[in-house]
Parts: C-alpha cells; structure tokens; sequence
C-alpha cells in the first residue's frame, strides 16, 4: 500500500445490522490462488452455489444477511440524508482509505475494477478517522454506507475471496443495496415469499432511489434464483416475464454496476463493461466527431478464450507521439496490465489484436484541440488452446511469443 491519500493503483477508478451471513463457496481451491488472472469460471461463483448461514444479532445495529444497518438509517437503496456516502475531493475523486490484512493479496485485484472504471480510489488508510477495516471473519458482511470512524468489512477466508463477492461488499459499503429490493422490483421480478426461509431478509420491497438507470439482472447485487430457499428446488426469485433469465452472477460488476456508482458520486468517467461472447463498440457520438477531453475505457470480459478485437474504422486526430488524441490497449483488466497497443493516432487499418486471456482493456483519449470520427470495433472470443502474443504500435506490429 502507498502513503497518505495516494492512490493504490497508477489510474482510475455501511452501517452494522443484527444479523449477518457467511456465504461460503462450494469446492473453493485455494483463496491464495491468482483467481482473477484466470480465465472466468462463471459456474463456481453463481450465488445459488453458495451455502448461507445465520449468525447473532447485534445489540445496537441489526443484520440482514450480509449487510449491516445502523439503526437511524433507512432501508433505502442509495438514498440516505447524504452522510452515508463518502465524500469527493477537489480534484473529482472519491477517496476512501482501507486497511487491509496483509494475506489479501486478491482484494486488491477485486478494487481494481472500482478503480479503473469510476472515479473511486482505495488509498492506504493512515490516521483517517473514516476508514473501511477488511478483515478475515467467519463470515461475508459489510455496513451500508459509509457509518464514521473505523467500520468492518468482514471476509470469510474460505468462502468470500473471489472478485464478484468482494466487490459485492464492496458495493454495499459505498452505498447500495440489493438489486432485487428496487421499488420497480415487481416490474422484473417475482418474490416467492414462502419459499424464503423466515430467518433471512434482504427481500422486502423498499422506497428506493434507482439513479434512473434500468433495474439490472446482470448486477453483482442481485441474488440467486434460489438464494435462502427454505425448500430444495424451489426459487425465492422468478425473473418475469422471462422465468430464465439468469441472476445472481458474482463474476464481477456489471455494465450497470458501473454506471450506477459513478452517477451515485457524480464521476466523469465514461466507461462501459463488455460481457457478451462477441460485440461491437465505438467511440462516443460515432460516426460523427467524438467530444474534446474526454476519457473512455472499455473493459470486455468473455466468458472463455482469449479476446480477439478488430477494429473496422479508425479516424483518429494525428500528433507528435500522440499527445493529443489516441487509443491505447491493456491485456488485462487495468491499466497496470501489459500495453498491447501503445498510443496510436492515426486514420487507417490496425492488425487485429489477441489478448493473452478473456480480459482487454481499451482505452481512448481526447484532448481540447481537434477532434475526428473515432473508432469502431469488435471483439470475439477463441483461439483457445494457441497463445499469441502481439505487441502493437502505430504502422507495426511485432509477434512476440507463439505457442
């Protein structure tokens, strides 16, 4: 970790209830692993894997499953008085200091989408008197909000280190609450009440603030279709009007996760996550000019594979080593991965490019001077099996390593 108010990583990126839960995962391989530079196995981390457990209320607070509530707030997903969500610096960022354990090396990789994709920044806490406290528990919970002064954030070791269910505590300590308790709820889902076991909450309706954005099947927030059942086979959550539509994904923030925290604390980043098997996108405002200063990233994330990205159109504004517009390329999930394609600025043809594994990043730059019509791409997943390695510059490209 870095010194006061610096921030973890090179770029960007609450109150205790009485009654919490542990969501341990079934057949977890060693939490030391390198999880998240593995391709995404998106069958061991869907929450009706998960085993659920009660534990003691508290005195003061009370638990509902995994989140935890001071008494004096609402049970309104991200409305509260103003408060409870961490506040913004000068400089636009959202600066929250933790303390971590040191064995959690894997949390970090978890912040890193926070980081990359909004304006939230995980800095090493110092003598802040607001601070999030991640410690290994018996348990997975987390306050809502942020609650003044020192506030736990408790993982169970063998059962919550995995990206999506860190970033899902994460998400309730920055503000939010779970997807399947929005006020529209009824417009997307059906609560099959007595099928949920009388113990657990976490499915009431609530008078909640939804940003104006979609509600969102895909969000890590939302439950499983048979999360906290009460009898085998039968589903607490029913997806209307299309009973199969999957819920309950922990893999990792969703497009709308996103979206919502950086509308909640006011970010200007512009940044879209990419989950489909294949796709397009372009730059902001195609085919006509993309804005001056702005900074797009799009981070795509296949289910398997390896990413493959072509890019169909590109109409960029040139400068001396692009110092002026330009797109670059990380093969990975953050800008600290390998550059696959450094700035490039240019109008032309780029040879397609090949991640190392079913992560890409995609970054582009405008500045105040001129702009241009941008870009348009599209990804793939494949070549399973063949590494390919490319190092991509303006007018070159170098193989690196084929296997």
């Amino acid at each position: 970790l870095q010194a006061k108010g610096e921030s973890l990583f090179p770029a960007a990126l609450a109150p205790p209830v009485a009654g919490a839960i542990q969501q341990e995962e079934v057949g977890t391989s060693s939490i030391y692993s390198s999880l998240l530079d593995l391709p995404v196995d998106f069958g061991k981390v869907e929450a009706h894997q998960l085993i659920k457990k009660e534990i003691l209320l508290w005195e003061t607070d009370f638990h509902q499953d995994d989140l935890v509530y001071k008494r004096r707030t609402q049970r309104s997903a991200m409305s509260c008085s103003g408060n409870c969500y961490w506040p913004r610096s000068e400089n636009g960022l959202v600066k929250i200091p933790v303390n971590i354990s040191p064995e959690f090396c894997v949390i970090i990789k978890a912040m890193e989408e926070f980081v990359t994709l909004t304006c939230i920044r995980f800095i090493k806490h110092t003598a802040e008197y607001d601070y999030i406290n991640i410690v290994p528990g018996d348990r997975c919970w987390s306050y809502f909000g942020k609650i003044g002064g020192r506030q736990q954030l408790s993982l169970l070791k063998h059962g919550c280190i995995y990206k999506g269910l860190i970033q899902h505590e994460l998400n309730h300590a920055l503000g939010f609450l779970h997807e399947q308790t929005r006020s529209d709820r009824d417009n997307y889902v059906k609560i099959n009440l007595e099928y949920v076991a009388k113990e657990w909450g976490n499915f009431e309706k609530g008078n909640t603030t939804n940003l104006g954005l979609p509600y969102d099947y895909d969000s890590v927030m939302h439950y499983g279709a048979y999360d906290f059942s009460n009898t085998d086979g039968k589903p607490t959550i029913i997806t209307i009007p299309n009973g199969s539509v999957p819920i309950g994904q922990r893999v990792g923030l969703s497009n709308l996760d996103v979206k919502k925290i950086n509308k909640l604390y006011s970010c200007n980043d512009c940044s879209t996550v990419l989950r489909n098997p294949s796709g397009h996108f372009c730059s902001y405002n195609y085919p006509h000019s993309y804005p001056r200063n702005i900074t797009c990233l799009w981070l795509i994330q296949t289910l398997q594979g390896k990413v493959f990205l072509s890019f169909h159109v590109l109409d960029l504004q040139s400068s001396p080593n692009c110092s002026s517009d330009y797109i670059r390329i990380y093969d990975g999930s953050s800008r600290k991965s390998r550059i696959l394609l450094d700035k490039c600025c240019r109008a032309g043809q780029l040879p397609a490019m090949v991640a190392s594994g079913n992560t890409m990043l995609i970054e582009f730059v405008s500045d105040e001077d001129e702009t241009a019509t941008g870009f348009m791409a599209s990804y793939t997943h494949g070549m399973n099996g063949i590494q390919v390695s490319l190092l991509v510059t303006c007018g070159m490209t170098k193989q690196i390593h084929t296997k």
